[in-house]
């Protein structure tokens, strides 16, 4: 069984920068395909970006140029590093896990989620 924890979370103003983890427990982490995902009020959960195996990324175009998703798998922790913060990046932000994954993987599909830390940007 693998258990995911996010944390990081907070409040933040517009144009600031904040870093939210998530951390693994259970499983080969560096064998996951890991993903972070946010969910605003009102509005259907939206894939922010994900990173492979050997640390491959793919942003949405919404966090393009602005957020950076990495891994380490000595601390079985992957990072989001948030830049250029705005409001309508308001939102939980959760970490998934595709345990199933290969290397080449490139549409992951997440077996396992965490709760999720809340963001919230201030105009």
């Amino acid at each position: 069984q693998v258990q995911l924890i996010e944390s990081g979370g907070g409040l933040v103003q517009a144009g600031g920068s904040l870093r939210v983890s998530c951390v693994a427990s259970g499983g080969t982490f560096s064998r996951f395909h890991m993903g972070w995902f946010r969910q605003a009020p009102g509005k259907d959960r939206e894939l922010v970006g994900h990173i492979s195996r050997n640390s491959r990324t793919y942003y949405s175009d919404s966090v393009k140029g602005r957020f950076t998703i990495s891994r380490d798998n000595a601390k079985k922790t992957i990072y989001l590093q948030m830049n250029s913060l705005k409001p309508e990046d308001t939102a939980v932000y959760s970490c998934a896990a595709d345990v199933n994954a290969i290397l080449t993987t490139v549409n992951p599909s997440f077996d396992y989620w965490g709760q999720g830390t809340q963001v919230t940007v201030s105009s």
